[in-house]
Protein backbone atom coordinates (compact mmCIF):
# COMPACT_ATOMS: atom_id res chain seq x y z
CA UNK A 1 0.00 0.00 0.00
CA UNK A 2 1.22 3.50 -0.74
CA UNK A 3 1.03 7.04 0.37
CA UNK A 4 -1.04 9.23 -2.44
CA UNK A 5 -0.49 12.65 -2.68
CA UNK A 6 -2.66 15.14 -4.57
CA UNK A 7 -1.67 18.21 -6.78
CA UNK A 8 -5.37 20.56 -6.96
CA UNK A 9 -5.70 21.93 -10.42
CA UNK A 10 -9.32 24.09 -9.32
CA UNK A 11 -7.98 27.32 -10.22
CA UNK A 12 -5.38 26.62 -13.14
CA UNK A 13 -6.19 23.57 -15.64
CA UNK A 14 -9.92 22.70 -14.10
CA UNK A 15 -10.94 26.86 -15.03
CA UNK A 16 -8.44 26.78 -18.00
CA UNK A 17 -10.44 23.70 -19.84
CA UNK A 18 -13.64 24.17 -18.23
CA UNK A 19 -13.78 28.38 -17.94
CA UNK A 20 -11.55 29.42 -20.79
CA UNK A 21 -9.21 30.56 -17.97
CA UNK A 22 -11.73 33.75 -17.18
CA UNK A 23 -11.25 32.81 -13.33
CA UNK A 24 -10.84 36.39 -11.66
CA UNK A 25 -8.85 36.35 -7.96
CA UNK A 26 -12.26 37.11 -6.26
CA UNK A 27 -14.15 33.97 -7.51
CA UNK A 28 -11.74 32.06 -5.33
CA UNK A 29 -10.60 34.70 -2.85
CA UNK A 30 -13.39 33.67 -0.46
CA UNK A 31 -12.78 29.82 -0.30
CA UNK A 32 -9.05 30.08 -0.58
CA UNK A 33 -8.32 29.65 2.69
CA UNK A 34 -10.13 26.50 2.79
CA UNK A 35 -8.28 25.08 -0.09
CA UNK A 36 -5.28 25.99 1.76
CA UNK A 37 -5.81 23.80 4.74
CA UNK A 38 -7.35 20.77 2.82
CA UNK A 39 -4.01 19.34 2.68
CA UNK A 40 -3.01 19.15 -1.18
CA UNK A 41 0.62 18.72 -1.69
CA UNK A 42 0.52 21.38 -4.14
CA UNK A 43 -1.81 24.19 -5.44
CA UNK A 44 -1.33 25.14 -9.24
CA UNK A 45 -2.42 28.71 -9.37
CA UNK A 46 -1.26 29.77 -12.83
CA UNK A 47 0.58 30.31 -16.15
CA UNK A 48 1.62 32.48 -19.02
CA UNK A 49 -1.89 32.32 -20.64
CA UNK A 50 -3.61 32.99 -18.33
CA UNK A 51 -2.08 35.98 -17.56
CA UNK A 52 -2.89 37.10 -21.19
CA UNK A 53 -6.75 36.31 -20.54
CA UNK A 54 -7.08 37.98 -17.47
CA UNK A 55 -5.64 41.31 -18.52
CA UNK A 56 -7.47 41.19 -22.23
CA UNK A 57 -10.82 39.75 -21.49
CA UNK A 58 -11.12 40.11 -17.54
CA UNK A 59 -9.63 43.77 -17.40
CA UNK A 60 -8.00 42.42 -14.13
CA UNK A 61 -4.24 42.60 -13.22
CA UNK A 62 -2.92 39.43 -12.82
CA UNK A 63 -0.20 40.10 -10.44
CA UNK A 64 -2.23 41.49 -8.51
CA UNK A 65 -4.78 38.81 -8.19
CA UNK A 66 -1.51 36.31 -8.21
CA UNK A 67 -0.87 38.24 -4.85
CA UNK A 68 -3.72 37.87 -3.49
CA UNK A 69 -4.27 34.54 -3.71
CA UNK A 70 -0.49 33.49 -2.58
CA UNK A 71 -1.17 35.58 0.67
CA UNK A 72 -4.68 33.83 1.16
CA UNK A 73 -3.15 30.22 1.21
CA UNK A 74 -0.02 30.44 3.07
CA UNK A 75 0.34 26.56 4.02
CA UNK A 76 0.34 24.97 0.77
CA UNK A 77 3.24 25.29 -1.91
CA UNK A 78 2.02 27.16 -5.02
CA UNK A 79 2.59 26.03 -8.45
CA UNK A 80 3.00 28.06 -11.99
CA UNK A 81 3.26 26.43 -15.06
CA UNK A 82 6.17 27.57 -17.30
CA UNK A 83 6.36 26.60 -21.43
CA UNK A 84 10.17 26.90 -22.17
CA UNK A 85 10.12 27.84 -25.49
CA UNK A 86 6.99 29.26 -26.14
CA UNK A 87 5.30 31.68 -23.52
CA UNK A 88 4.30 35.10 -25.55
CA UNK A 89 1.74 34.51 -27.64
CA UNK A 90 2.33 31.71 -29.35
CA UNK A 91 5.57 32.54 -31.05
CA UNK A 92 9.44 31.97 -30.38
CA UNK A 93 9.67 33.98 -26.54
CA UNK A 94 13.49 34.83 -26.26
CA UNK A 95 15.40 33.20 -23.02
CA UNK A 96 15.73 36.11 -21.09
CA UNK A 97 11.99 36.89 -21.36
CA UNK A 98 11.07 33.31 -20.13
CA UNK A 99 14.21 33.87 -17.16
CA UNK A 100 12.67 36.97 -16.41
CA UNK A 101 9.12 35.27 -16.09
CA UNK A 102 10.41 32.52 -13.71
CA UNK A 103 12.29 34.90 -11.70
CA UNK A 104 8.75 37.11 -11.34
CA UNK A 105 6.94 34.04 -10.40
CA UNK A 106 9.13 33.45 -7.81
CA UNK A 107 9.47 36.47 -6.25
CA UNK A 108 5.49 36.69 -6.30
CA UNK A 109 5.46 33.70 -3.98
CA UNK A 110 5.19 31.06 -6.35
CA UNK A 111 7.20 28.14 -5.37
CA UNK A 112 6.90 25.15 -7.24
CA UNK A 113 6.85 24.55 -11.28
CA UNK A 114 6.07 22.81 -14.09
CA UNK A 115 8.22 23.23 -17.00
CA UNK A 116 7.25 21.78 -20.33
CA UNK A 117 8.08 21.99 -23.87
CA UNK A 118 6.42 19.81 -26.37
CA UNK A 119 9.36 19.66 -28.77
CA UNK A 120 11.61 18.69 -25.69
CA UNK A 121 14.44 21.38 -25.65
CA UNK A 122 15.48 20.06 -22.89
CA UNK A 123 18.23 22.40 -22.18
CA UNK A 124 15.59 25.19 -22.11
CA UNK A 125 13.77 23.44 -19.34
CA UNK A 126 17.27 23.19 -17.37
CA UNK A 127 17.87 26.68 -17.61
CA UNK A 128 14.78 27.65 -16.02
CA UNK A 129 14.50 24.78 -13.31
CA UNK A 130 18.11 26.47 -12.36
CA UNK A 131 16.31 29.90 -11.67
CA UNK A 132 13.47 28.70 -9.87
CA UNK A 133 16.73 26.38 -7.49
CA UNK A 134 17.99 29.75 -6.42
CA UNK A 135 14.86 30.88 -5.14
CA UNK A 136 14.51 27.34 -3.17
CA UNK A 137 11.81 26.11 -5.57
CA UNK A 138 10.71 22.60 -6.74
CA UNK A 139 10.36 22.06 -10.10
CA UNK A 140 8.55 19.36 -11.96
CA UNK A 141 10.26 18.44 -15.28
CA UNK A 142 7.42 17.48 -17.94
CA UNK A 143 6.89 14.83 -19.86
CA UNK A 144 3.96 15.85 -22.46
CA UNK A 145 2.32 12.73 -23.52
CA UNK A 146 0.46 11.86 -26.91
CA UNK A 147 -0.31 9.27 -29.03
CA UNK A 148 1.37 8.76 -32.55
CA UNK A 149 3.37 6.19 -34.60
CA UNK A 150 6.59 8.00 -33.33
CA UNK A 151 5.71 8.52 -29.54
CA UNK A 152 6.75 4.90 -28.46
CA UNK A 153 7.35 4.08 -24.55
CA UNK A 154 11.74 4.01 -25.58
CA UNK A 155 11.14 7.67 -26.86
CA UNK A 156 9.34 8.49 -23.62
CA UNK A 157 12.05 6.97 -21.31
CA UNK A 158 14.85 8.56 -22.81
CA UNK A 159 13.22 12.04 -22.58
CA UNK A 160 12.50 11.01 -18.90
CA UNK A 161 16.40 9.84 -18.55
CA UNK A 162 17.34 13.43 -20.04
CA UNK A 163 15.00 15.86 -17.84
CA UNK A 164 15.89 13.67 -14.64
CA UNK A 165 19.88 14.19 -15.15
CA UNK A 166 19.26 17.69 -13.90
CA UNK A 167 19.73 18.40 -9.88
CA UNK A 168 17.49 20.92 -10.23
CA UNK A 169 14.78 18.55 -11.45
CA UNK A 170 12.23 17.43 -8.45
CA UNK A 171 9.82 15.62 -9.93
CA UNK A 172 8.79 13.90 -13.36
CA UNK A 173 5.48 14.99 -14.66
CA UNK A 174 3.55 12.57 -17.49
CA UNK A 175 0.89 14.93 -18.94
CA UNK A 176 -2.26 13.92 -21.05
CA UNK A 177 -3.97 16.81 -22.39
CA UNK A 178 -6.17 14.90 -24.53
CA UNK A 179 -7.12 11.69 -22.27
CA UNK A 180 -5.56 9.14 -24.66
CA UNK A 181 -3.38 7.67 -21.79
CA UNK A 182 -5.06 4.59 -20.71
CA UNK A 183 -4.74 1.62 -18.44
CA UNK A 184 -2.86 -0.67 -20.70
CA UNK A 185 -0.59 1.83 -21.87
CA UNK A 186 0.23 2.35 -18.60
CA UNK A 187 1.15 -0.66 -17.71
CA UNK A 188 4.46 -0.28 -20.03
CA UNK A 189 4.77 3.45 -20.23
CA UNK A 190 4.98 4.40 -16.22
CA UNK A 191 8.12 1.20 -15.76
CA UNK A 192 10.20 2.76 -18.30
CA UNK A 193 10.00 6.06 -17.43
CA UNK A 194 10.42 5.19 -13.40
CA UNK A 195 13.59 3.04 -15.06
CA UNK A 196 15.44 6.66 -15.74
CA UNK A 197 13.61 9.00 -13.23
CA UNK A 198 16.38 8.65 -10.80
CA UNK A 199 14.72 7.61 -7.93
CA UNK A 200 12.05 10.72 -8.37
CA UNK A 201 8.24 10.62 -8.03
CA UNK A 202 6.31 10.32 -11.07
CA UNK A 203 3.61 12.97 -10.76
CA UNK A 204 0.36 12.22 -13.53
CA UNK A 205 -2.09 14.88 -14.91
CA UNK A 206 -4.73 13.24 -17.50
CA UNK A 207 -7.32 15.24 -19.08
CA UNK A 208 -10.54 13.15 -18.51
CA UNK A 209 -12.16 13.86 -22.26
CA UNK A 210 -12.57 9.90 -23.10
CA UNK A 211 -13.93 9.23 -19.31
CA UNK A 212 -11.00 6.85 -18.90
CA UNK A 213 -8.43 9.13 -17.09
CA UNK A 214 -9.62 7.41 -13.70
CA UNK A 215 -9.01 3.75 -14.60
CA UNK A 216 -5.35 5.11 -15.57
CA UNK A 217 -4.52 6.96 -12.55
CA UNK A 218 -5.64 3.59 -10.39
CA UNK A 219 -3.65 1.47 -12.47
CA UNK A 220 -0.33 4.17 -12.49
CA UNK A 221 -0.75 3.82 -8.45
CA UNK A 222 -0.22 0.39 -8.77
CA UNK A 223 3.00 0.67 -10.40
CA UNK A 224 4.29 3.06 -8.13
CA UNK A 225 3.17 6.96 -9.02
CA UNK A 226 2.35 8.93 -5.84
CA UNK A 227 1.25 12.11 -7.03
CA UNK A 228 -2.10 12.62 -9.13
CA UNK A 229 -3.64 15.80 -10.14
CA UNK A 230 -7.14 16.33 -9.30
CA UNK A 231 -10.00 19.41 -9.43
CA UNK A 232 -13.00 20.06 -7.26
CA UNK A 233 -15.85 18.29 -8.57
CA UNK A 234 -17.61 21.31 -10.38
CA UNK A 235 -14.32 21.76 -12.37
CA UNK A 236 -13.47 18.55 -13.11
CA UNK A 237 -14.05 16.00 -15.69
CA UNK A 238 -15.28 16.70 -19.23
CA UNK A 239 -12.34 18.39 -20.58
CA UNK A 240 -10.79 18.64 -16.90
CA UNK A 241 -9.06 16.05 -14.78
CA UNK A 242 -10.50 14.14 -12.45
CA UNK A 243 -12.12 15.23 -9.66
CA UNK A 244 -10.66 15.25 -5.66
CA UNK A 245 -14.06 14.04 -4.73
CA UNK A 246 -13.85 10.54 -6.90
CA UNK A 247 -9.69 9.69 -6.53
CA UNK A 248 -9.68 10.57 -2.46
CA UNK A 249 -12.77 7.63 -2.38
CA UNK A 250 -10.63 5.59 -4.55
CA UNK A 251 -7.25 5.87 -3.05
CA UNK A 252 -8.87 4.69 -0.24
CA UNK A 253 -11.07 1.97 -1.02
CA UNK A 254 -7.78 -0.04 -2.59
CA UNK A 255 -6.46 0.50 1.00
CA UNK A 256 -3.81 3.57 0.20
CA UNK A 257 -3.81 6.48 2.75
CA UNK A 258 -4.06 10.15 1.41
CA UNK A 259 -3.85 13.58 3.71
CA UNK A 260 -6.88 14.99 2.44
CA UNK A 261 -9.24 16.52 4.68
CA UNK A 262 -12.26 15.62 3.03
CA UNK A 263 -14.69 17.34 5.56
CA UNK A 264 -13.86 20.75 3.25
CA UNK A 265 -14.59 19.28 -0.21
CA UNK A 266 -18.28 19.85 -0.13
CA UNK A 267 -18.07 23.37 0.59
CA UNK A 268 -15.26 24.09 -1.92
CA UNK A 269 -17.19 22.56 -4.48
CA UNK A 270 -20.35 23.87 -3.45
CA UNK A 271 -18.67 28.22 -3.97
CA UNK A 272 -17.10 26.83 -6.97
CA UNK A 273 -20.78 25.65 -8.20
CA UNK A 274 -22.18 28.81 -7.39
CA UNK A 275 -19.57 31.02 -8.91
CA UNK A 276 -19.82 29.09 -12.23
CA UNK A 277 -23.28 29.37 -12.68
CA UNK A 278 -23.30 32.48 -12.25
CA UNK A 279 -20.59 33.37 -14.43
CA UNK A 280 -22.43 31.57 -16.95
CA UNK A 281 -19.20 28.89 -17.25
CA UNK A 282 -19.32 25.18 -17.51
CA UNK A 283 -19.32 23.19 -14.39
CA UNK A 284 -20.17 19.40 -13.54
CA UNK A 285 -19.07 17.95 -16.84
CA UNK A 286 -18.78 14.55 -17.78
CA UNK A 287 -17.20 12.97 -21.55
CA UNK A 288 -18.24 10.06 -23.49
CA UNK A 289 -15.31 7.78 -25.36
CA UNK A 290 -15.38 9.64 -28.81
CA UNK A 291 -12.89 7.56 -31.04
CA UNK A 292 -12.32 10.82 -33.37
CA UNK A 293 -10.75 12.39 -30.24
CA UNK A 294 -8.46 9.91 -29.62
CA UNK A 295 -6.96 10.75 -33.74
CA UNK A 296 -7.15 14.29 -33.13
CA UNK A 297 -6.23 15.12 -29.29
CA UNK A 298 -7.24 18.19 -29.29
CA UNK A 299 -6.78 19.38 -25.41
CA UNK A 300 -10.11 20.01 -23.63
CA UNK A 301 -9.48 23.80 -23.29
CA UNK A 302 -9.27 24.36 -26.78
CA UNK A 303 -12.66 22.93 -27.58
CA UNK A 304 -14.09 25.61 -26.06
CA UNK A 305 -11.72 27.93 -27.97
CA UNK A 306 -12.85 26.54 -31.18
CA UNK A 307 -16.77 26.34 -30.49
CA UNK A 308 -16.50 29.98 -29.65
CA UNK A 309 -14.56 31.18 -33.06
CA UNK A 310 -16.53 28.80 -35.65
CA UNK A 311 -19.91 30.49 -34.06
CA UNK A 312 -18.21 34.14 -34.24
CA UNK A 313 -17.67 33.28 -38.02
CA UNK A 314 -21.30 31.53 -38.02
CA UNK A 315 -19.54 27.68 -38.35
CA UNK A 316 -20.77 26.36 -35.53
CA UNK A 317 -22.06 23.17 -37.42
CA UNK A 318 -18.46 22.77 -38.87
CA UNK A 319 -16.44 21.66 -35.78
CA UNK A 320 -16.78 18.31 -36.23
CA UNK A 321 -15.30 18.58 -39.76
CA UNK A 322 -12.65 20.77 -37.87
CA UNK A 323 -11.87 17.78 -35.65
CA UNK A 324 -11.31 15.64 -38.37
CA UNK A 325 -9.09 17.77 -40.80
CA UNK A 326 -7.10 18.69 -37.32
CA UNK A 327 -6.43 14.86 -37.11
CA UNK A 328 -5.33 15.02 -40.75
CA UNK A 329 -2.63 17.93 -40.14
CA UNK A 330 -1.36 17.18 -36.82
CA UNK A 331 -0.71 13.59 -38.98
CA UNK A 332 0.89 16.03 -41.72
CA UNK A 333 3.03 17.92 -39.63
CA UNK A 334 4.84 15.01 -38.34
CA UNK A 335 2.70 14.49 -35.13
CA UNK A 336 3.55 17.64 -32.87
CA UNK A 337 2.30 16.71 -29.13
CA UNK A 338 -1.47 18.85 -28.85
CA UNK A 339 -0.25 21.00 -25.83
CA UNK A 340 0.09 24.85 -25.98
CA UNK A 341 1.35 25.94 -28.52
CA UNK A 342 1.24 23.30 -31.07
CA UNK A 343 -2.42 22.55 -30.81
CA UNK A 344 -3.30 26.24 -31.25
CA UNK A 345 -0.91 25.62 -34.56
CA UNK A 346 -2.42 22.41 -35.39
CA UNK A 347 -6.26 23.72 -35.10
CA UNK A 348 -5.87 26.86 -36.49
CA UNK A 349 -4.64 25.64 -39.62
CA UNK A 350 -7.18 22.79 -39.51
CA UNK A 351 -9.80 26.04 -39.48
CA UNK A 352 -7.62 27.93 -42.40
CA UNK A 353 -8.08 24.92 -44.57
CA UNK A 354 -11.69 24.59 -44.40
CA UNK A 355 -12.63 27.76 -44.91
CA UNK A 356 -10.08 28.98 -47.22
CA UNK A 357 -10.39 27.57 -51.63
CA UNK A 358 -7.29 25.19 -51.36
CA UNK A 359 -5.43 23.41 -48.29
CA UNK A 360 -2.53 25.41 -46.76
CA UNK A 361 -3.51 28.19 -49.22
CA UNK A 362 -3.19 30.63 -46.04
CA UNK A 363 -0.51 29.38 -43.44
CA UNK A 364 0.13 31.19 -40.13
CA UNK A 365 3.32 32.85 -39.52
CA UNK A 366 3.78 30.37 -36.18
CA UNK A 367 3.15 27.60 -38.95
CA UNK A 368 6.45 28.59 -40.61
CA UNK A 369 8.44 28.88 -37.76
CA UNK A 370 7.67 25.24 -36.87
CA UNK A 371 8.27 23.89 -40.22
CA UNK A 372 11.61 26.15 -39.72
CA UNK A 373 12.90 24.15 -36.70
CA UNK A 374 12.50 27.55 -34.49
CA UNK A 375 10.27 25.60 -32.03
CA UNK A 376 12.92 22.79 -32.11
CA UNK A 377 13.09 19.55 -34.17
CA UNK A 378 9.67 17.95 -34.87
CA UNK A 379 9.24 14.45 -34.18
CA UNK A 380 8.50 13.26 -37.19
CA UNK A 381 9.24 14.75 -40.75
CA UNK A 382 6.65 16.74 -41.59
CA UNK A 383 4.95 15.66 -45.39
CA UNK A 384 6.98 16.50 -48.48
CA UNK A 385 4.45 17.83 -50.07
CA UNK A 386 2.90 20.08 -47.08
CA UNK A 387 6.50 21.42 -46.48
CA UNK A 388 6.18 22.54 -49.90
CA UNK A 389 3.26 24.23 -49.79
CA UNK A 390 4.45 25.83 -46.71
CA UNK A 391 7.52 27.18 -47.73
CA UNK A 392 5.66 28.34 -50.13
CA UNK A 393 3.37 30.98 -48.19
CA UNK A 394 4.18 34.22 -49.19
CA UNK A 395 5.43 34.95 -45.74
CA UNK A 396 7.93 32.02 -45.67
CA UNK A 397 10.58 33.84 -47.39
CA UNK A 398 10.93 36.69 -44.96
CA UNK A 399 10.53 34.44 -41.65
CA UNK A 400 13.05 32.43 -42.68
CA UNK A 401 15.55 35.41 -43.09
CA UNK A 402 14.68 37.06 -39.71
CA UNK A 403 15.04 33.80 -37.24
CA UNK A 404 13.83 34.75 -34.14
CA UNK A 405 15.99 37.16 -32.21
CA UNK A 406 17.66 36.57 -29.31
CA UNK A 407 17.58 40.12 -27.36
CA UNK A 408 19.26 40.30 -23.73
CA UNK A 409 17.08 41.50 -20.40
CA UNK A 410 18.57 45.28 -20.95
CA UNK A 411 17.53 44.96 -24.50
CA UNK A 412 14.00 43.99 -23.71
CA UNK A 413 13.80 46.70 -20.97
CA UNK A 414 14.48 49.58 -23.45
CA UNK A 415 12.68 47.94 -26.23
CA UNK A 416 9.23 48.08 -24.23
CA UNK A 417 10.59 50.93 -22.24
CA UNK A 418 10.44 50.03 -18.77
CA UNK A 419 13.17 48.63 -15.91
CA UNK A 420 10.37 46.85 -14.03
CA UNK A 421 9.98 43.52 -14.73
CA UNK A 422 6.74 42.73 -13.43
CA UNK A 423 5.50 45.64 -16.27
CA UNK A 424 7.51 44.60 -19.26
CA UNK A 425 6.31 40.87 -18.92
CA UNK A 426 2.62 42.25 -19.45
CA UNK A 427 3.97 44.63 -22.20
CA UNK A 428 5.53 41.75 -23.83
CA UNK A 429 1.93 39.84 -23.59
CA UNK A 430 -0.56 42.15 -24.53
CA UNK A 431 -0.80 45.54 -26.64
CA UNK A 432 -0.63 48.64 -24.56
CA UNK A 433 -4.51 49.07 -25.30
CA UNK A 434 -5.66 45.94 -22.88
CA UNK A 435 -3.36 47.33 -20.37
CA UNK A 436 -4.97 50.89 -20.57
CA UNK A 437 -8.36 49.22 -20.21
CA UNK A 438 -7.48 46.82 -17.46
CA UNK A 439 -5.81 49.58 -15.32
CA UNK A 440 -9.06 51.74 -16.03
CA UNK A 441 -10.96 49.22 -14.51
CA UNK A 442 -9.83 49.66 -11.47
CA UNK A 443 -8.18 47.15 -8.51
CA UNK A 444 -8.66 43.89 -8.29
CA UNK A 445 -12.02 43.20 -7.26
CA UNK A 446 -11.73 40.73 -3.98
CA UNK A 447 -15.33 38.89 -4.54
CA UNK A 448 -17.21 37.52 -6.78
CA UNK A 449 -21.56 38.54 -6.85
CA UNK A 450 -23.72 35.67 -6.86
CA UNK A 451 -27.05 35.39 -8.21
CA UNK A 452 -30.44 34.77 -5.80
CA UNK A 453 -32.19 31.51 -6.78
CA UNK A 454 -35.11 33.50 -8.53
CA UNK A 455 -32.44 35.32 -10.29
CA UNK A 456 -30.34 32.81 -11.73
CA UNK A 457 -34.01 30.63 -13.04
CA UNK A 458 -34.58 33.89 -15.02
CA UNK A 459 -30.83 34.09 -16.33
CA UNK A 460 -31.72 30.18 -17.10
CA UNK A 461 -34.90 31.43 -19.10
CA UNK A 462 -33.03 34.06 -21.19
CA UNK A 463 -30.46 31.76 -21.86
CA UNK A 464 -32.81 28.61 -23.34
CA UNK A 465 -34.38 32.20 -25.48
CA UNK A 466 -31.37 33.69 -26.27
CA UNK A 467 -29.42 33.65 -30.32
CA UNK A 468 -26.50 35.73 -29.37
CA UNK A 469 -23.20 34.19 -27.88
CA UNK A 470 -22.96 36.24 -25.24
CA UNK A 471 -26.02 37.37 -22.94
CA UNK A 472 -25.48 40.49 -20.82
CA UNK A 473 -27.37 40.49 -17.45
CA UNK A 474 -27.87 43.35 -15.31
CA UNK A 475 -29.28 43.20 -11.91
CA UNK A 476 -29.26 46.49 -9.22
CA UNK A 477 -25.74 45.48 -7.47
CA UNK A 478 -23.79 44.20 -10.41
CA UNK A 479 -23.76 43.30 -14.10
CA UNK A 480 -22.77 40.10 -15.90
CA UNK A 481 -21.68 38.59 -19.35
CA UNK A 482 -22.44 35.29 -19.83
CA UNK A 483 -21.43 33.18 -22.27
CA UNK A 484 -23.57 30.66 -24.66
CA UNK A 485 -21.61 27.21 -25.06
Amino acid sequence: MAHIEFLDETMRDGQQSLWGMRMKAGMALPVAPLIDQVGYRVIDLTGSSQFEVLVRECQEDPWAGLDLLVQAMPRTRLRAGMRANAAVTFSVTPDALMDAWMRQLNVHGCRSFWVYDVLFNIDKMHRLAKIAKGFGSEVAGTIMYTLSPVHTDAYYAAKAAEIAASPDIDTLLLYDTAGVLDASRVQTLVPAILAQARGKPLELHSNNRLGQSVQAYLAAIDLGVTILHTSTRPLANGPAVPSIEIMAANVARRGHTHGIDTTKLAPIAEHFEQVGKAAGFLVNQFAEYDVLSVDHQIPGGMVGTLRAQLAKHGMSDRLQEVFEETAVVRRELGYPGMATPFSQLVGIQAVLNIVSARRYAVVPDEVIQYAAGYYGQPVAPIEAEVLDRIMSAPRAKEILANPPAQPSLAELRRQYGTEDDDELILRALVPATDLERMRAAGPVKTTFPLLSSSELDQVRRLMKLATAAVVRVSTPEFKLQLRRF
